[in-house]
C-alpha cells in the first residue's frame, strides 16, 4: 500500500495514476474558500485537495467529482476514514455529466488541478493519459460549465503550467470570468515561475499578484513554503 500521512488525515494512493504531489498540495493550501459553504472539486483523484479544504474551512461542504473509477473509489475510502467524512462526498463521473445531472446547482468555490498537457503525446498508461492530458475542448468545457455553476460571488481556482494558464485566461474572459488573483509558483526565489494558480471570479476586481518559492536552495524549503503547509505536512 502507498499511504501519504498528513497531520489530520491520511491519503491512500494505491493504484491511483496521480499520486499526492506539490501542485495539488499548493492548490489545497492557497485556494480561498473562507466564505464558501459549497465547494466542488473537479478531478479529485485521491481526494487530497478536498480534504485540505475541508480541514481549512469548517463551514464548507464539498462535492468531489472523479472520472476514473479506481481513483474515485480510493477517494471515497479516504473521505470515509477521515474525521471530515460528514462534509465531503465523491461522485464517479465526468464533470460534464455531473453538471448535466445537477443543472441548477451552484457553488461558492470550484477547484481543480486539471490535466496539464494540451495536445501532447499520450502516455503509454491509460490512467496516466486521462490524468495528465487534455485538449482545448476540455478547458473550454471546464470554463463554460464553471461559469454557469458559480454563484454571483463564486470563484474558480486552478493550478496550471504557464502555457495552459495563458489559454485559460483567454477562455475565461470570453465567459465573463474575471482574473481576481494570480499566484506564481517558483522552484527557487530567482528562478522563473513554472506554475500559476488562478482565481477566476464572477465579480470584476483588481487582480492581485503574489508568489511562492518552494526552495531557498536544493533540498531546503523556504520559510514561506513551510508556513503555508505547516498545518498539513508532517515534515514541518
Amino acid at each position: 500500500m502507498s499511504i501519504f500521512h498528513f497531520k489530520q488525515f491520511s491519503v491512500d494512493q494505491t493504484g491511483c495514476a496521480m499520486k499526492v504531489n506539490t501542485d495539488g498540495v499548493l492548490l489545497g493550501a492557497i485556494a480561498d474558500a473562507s466564505r464558501a459553504e459549497t465547494i466542488l472539486d473537479i478531478g479529485t483523484g485521491t481526494g487530497v485537495i478536498a480534504l485540505m479544504l475541508v480541514q481549512r474551512f469548517e463551514q464548507a461542504y464539498i462535492s468531489a467529482v472523479e472520472l476514473d473509477a479506481i481513483a474515485a473509489q480510493t477517494a471515497k475510502k479516504n473521505f470515509a476514514i477521515s474525521k471530515f467524512a460528514d462534509r465531503v462526498n465523491v461522485y464517479c463521473k465526468s464533470f460534464q455529466q455531473y453538471f448535466a445531472e445537477h443543472h441548477e446547482q451552484k457553488f461558492d468555490v470550484i477547484v481543480s488541478n486539471p490535466p496539464f498537457y494540451i495536445q501532447s503525446l499520450p502516455s503509454a498508461e491509460t490512467q496516466k493519459t486521462l490524468a495528465k492530458h487534455a485538449d482545448d475542448d476540455f478547458f473550454k468545457e471546464l470554463i463554460s460549465n464553471s461559469a454557469r455553476h458559480l454563484n454571483d460571488d463564486g470563484v474558480l481556482w486552478l493550478i496550471l503550467p504557464l502555457a495552459t494558464s495563458a489559454l485559460v485566461k483567454q477562455l475565461a474572459s470570453s465567459k465573463e470570468l474575471y482574473l481576481q488573483s494570480v499566484v506564481s509558483i517558483h522552484s527557487y526565489p530567482h528562478s522563473n515561475a513554472h506554475r500559476e494558480i488562478l482565481a477566476l471570479g464572477r465579480r470584476q476586481t483588481n487582480t492581485k499578484h503574489w508568489r511562492y518559492s518552494i526552495y531557498s536552495e536544493p533540498k531546503l524549503y523556504t520559510d514561506e513554503y513551510r508556513n503555508l503547509l505547516k498545518d498539513f505536512l508532517t515534515i514541518f
